[in-house]
């Protein structure tokens, strides 16, 4: 068996996330170094990625119905268990957003580096097509729990605002429109691919220094079961959905791939900024991201074969 693809896939995965946490904690001390980067990522170099990915597609070749059926069913599925786990577990509103947040959120940083380095620039374009198609879903599920919370109000116009104007929605929509036109003009194609390759490193970068291991020991059983829901059951039923609808092997793959990650780091600042468990969200986003490093090279194996 080869193992380059793997330590090449892997070894700087987690390796940058580690090296997040100790410039956290060594070099780079300030909470406002690490937000800057990360309104940098989110605003400007990750749209960038996803944009130039997409705009080598052509959309008419891909299973977009079939992989958002696949996807989204998952997703609403998984939505179901958390808040059933949830009130299983004894937990309240803001506990359960928590629950909800780490069972279907995803890191789509680790999906782009993960994609590109095992299956390369079709695995890179695959992995923009699918958080196309799971961003806005998620967007949607977390910001209606969330308003569910505070006064039971859900404002359409303003979760359609929301959903529209997020950086990644607009780098998808960027991509199918240069697709569509033929792709990036010359110039300015090394200039974008340019600026979305450093997304990957400085993203991972900032995963790593948000995560802590303070308060792991909090709730440890809605951690587990948190974690089996996000890091098993989730990516095992999209694996069903798309063999069912007979989607490809390699979108099948970088689908599995996608909704086997852990959950977002910005689901702490989400949590703490919507009136959710901050605590027990951040103890969940370290935990998930450390048992990913077991289950993660499981799945790609697997998924491989």
């Amino acid at each position: 068996m080869n193992l380059a693809p793997w330590l090449d896939a892997f070894v700087p995965i987690f390796g940058l996330l580690a090296l997040g946490a100790v410039l956290k904690r060594r070099l780079l001390r300030e909470d406002s170094v690490w937000a800057g980067i990360e309104k940098l990522i989110f605003w400007v170099l990750l749209p960038c990625l996803i944009a130039s990915a997409l705009s080598t597609l052509r959309l008419g070749e891909l299973p977009i119905g079939s992989l958002a059926t696949a996807i989204w069913t998952t997703l609403l599925i998984g939505t179901g268990v958390s808040v059933l786990l949830a009130r299983a577990l004894g937990h309240g509103h803001a506990a359960m957003t928590s629950v909800l947040q780490g069972g279907i959120r995803f890191n789509n940083l680790m999906a782009f580096a993960i994609g590109g380095a095992i299956w390369g620039a079709p695995g890179l374009a695959m992995a923009a097509v699918v958080t196309g198609l799971i961003v806005p879903c998620v967007q949607v599920i977390v910001t209606v729990a969330f308003a569910l919370g505070r006064d039971g109000a859900v404002r359409p116009l303003s979760l359609l605002r929301q959903v529209a104007l997020n950086p990644l929605i607009i780098g998808v929509v960027a991509g199918f429109v240069l697709g569509a036109l033929g792709g990036l003009p010359p110039g300015l194609q090394p200039a974008v691919r340019s600026l979305g390759q450093a997304a990957v490193a400085l993203g991972l970068l900032c995963v790593g220094a948000a995560l802590t291991l303070e308060g792991l020991g909090l709730r440890p059983g809605t951690q587990a079961a948190t974690a089996v829901l996000k890091l098993v059951c989730v990516p095992a039923l999209t694996w069903a959905f798309c063999t069912m609808l007979g989607i490809g092997p390699l979108a099948t793959a970088i689908a599995v791939m996608a909704m086997a990650l852990p959950t977002a780091a910005t689901s702490y600042v989400m949590a703490r900024a919507m009136g959710g468990d901050a605590k027990l969200m951040a103890a969940i986003t370290t935990s998930e991201h450390l048992l990913s490093m077991f289950t993660l090279p499981v799945w790609v194996w697997v998924l491989m074969r």
